[in-house]
Order: structure tokens, then sequence, then C-alpha cells
């Protein structure tokens, strides 16, 4: 199960998905409240519903896999109902500490790359990010009909589930979690990648060259990694 960042939605893993299959995976994505083709309204664009969605759309035992700020995501789905999580993988996404929000997470990072870019909309509800900034922040490693595609589909991401701390217990620290992190990520700053992992095991931290947006700049290298993964997960 394969979840989007910030901005983003299910159509983020376009070459991840087939990439996948061609090394015997079923891999599924799925839009969070109010991104992609769901059309949930800002007032229910929480963190607690994006909890419930992705547990509602695992009607079978999964890796669960989420990108950026859908790390916050995947945590809470399985703080919420783990039955159907076999491992939880982290890619380039932030971690959550326990009692703290995204928004909270992020300020200990020494590095702030994108906050120039961002743009709270006037009723302080949603941000988007600088269309000039886009390709630099997320995409310069990627193929230029891959920006195309990505760049207009990008929606406004909710600000109030980036709010909400986030209680993480053994219910979602106690399944086989792992991280990958991203060297060229300019983004989310590759050494608080490296804070974040820190806690994960030795063999449970991988790494690409990449930017923020492997699936894109390099499907098959992260479906390669995510193979890895899900063979030491079983």
């Amino acid at each position: 199960m394969l979840i989007h960042g910030s901005c983003h939605g299910a159509w983020c893993w376009r070459d991840v998905i087939p990439a996948l299959a061609a090394l015997g995976h079923s891999a599924r994505a799925i839009d969070l409240p109010g991104h992609g083709d769901d059309t949930t309204p800002i007032d229910g664009q929480t963190l607690p519903a994006c909890a419930q969605k992705i547990v509602d759309a695992l009607d079978r035992p999964s890796i669960v896999i989420g990108h950026s700020w859908g790390g916050y995501p995947i945590t809470a789905a399985a703080e919420l109902d783990n039955r159907n999580i076999l491992g939880l993988g982290y890619l380039c996404a932030y971690t959550p500490y326990d009692g703290m929000s995204l928004g909270q997470m992020r300020q200990l990072a020494a590095r702030q790359p994108i906050m120039h870019a961002v743009r709270v909309a006037e009723d302080g509800l949603t941000y988007t990010i600088d269309p000039d900034e886009v390709q630099p922040l997320f995409y310069h490693d990627c193929p230029p009909d891959a920006v195309a595609y990505a760049a207009p589909r990008l929606c406004p991401q909710a600000v109030l589930p980036q709010r909400t701390p986030l209680a993480v217990t053994g219910a979602s620290a106690g399944l086989p979690r792992h991280y990958i992190l991203c060297r060229d990520d300019r983004t989310i700053p590759p050494e608080f990648q490296d804070e974040m992992a820190a806690n994960f095991p030795a063999e449970a931290r991988h790494e690409l060259p990449t930017s923020h947006s492997p699936f894109f700049a390099d499907p098959a290298g992260l479906a390669t990694v995510l193979d890895k993964i899900a063979k030491s997960i079983g």
C-alpha cells in the first residue's frame, strides 16, 4: 500500500506500481482525503480521517509505505488498527515523535529548505507550493515528462492534519519499520532524515541517491529497495 505526501496523490506512484509488479508484487496506491480524485471537503481532511482511509483500504495484510508527510498517516493508521499492517516503510518521510505534530517535528530540523516556497491560503486552512519552486524542490532530477505530468496535479494541502499531534505506541513502533533516505533531497534535509532514522536498526535503513521524488527520479531503484524491504519483513 503506497501513501503519497503533501500536495500529491495516488498518481505519483504511476511508475513504481508496474516496477513492483515486474518484481512479483501486488501494489496499490490510494488518495488521502482531499487529494487526487478524493473530494472530501476541507473540514474532513484531518489526520484521523487519513488514518481511517488507509485502514479501510487494507483488505489484506500489506506493507504500508508513506512518502514525506505520508509518514504521519501511515503511523496513525497503525495506531488505529494494525491488524492488516505487516510493516511500515518511511520514504524520505517524517517518522512521528510521540506527542508531536508534523509542524513541530519540521521545526527540529536545522534547515528549512521548503518554507520560502510555501503559500498559505487567505483562510489559513490550506497551503500550496510556489509553482516556480516545484521543480527545484521536488523534481530536480526527474525526467521532464514526469515533471510535466506531476506539476499540474499538485493540490492544496490541508494545514490542520499537519498541526495535529500523534501519540506513538507499540501499535506502530512495535511493527517492523524501515526508512529509505534520499541523499539529494531538497525538501526534507537528508541530515534530518538521518536523525529520524537513527533509532532504526542498521539493516532497516536504506538509501537512494535521489531527490525528494524517487518515484519519478528512479522508480526501478525504488522498487528494488521496496522489494528488499518486503523480503526482510516476509
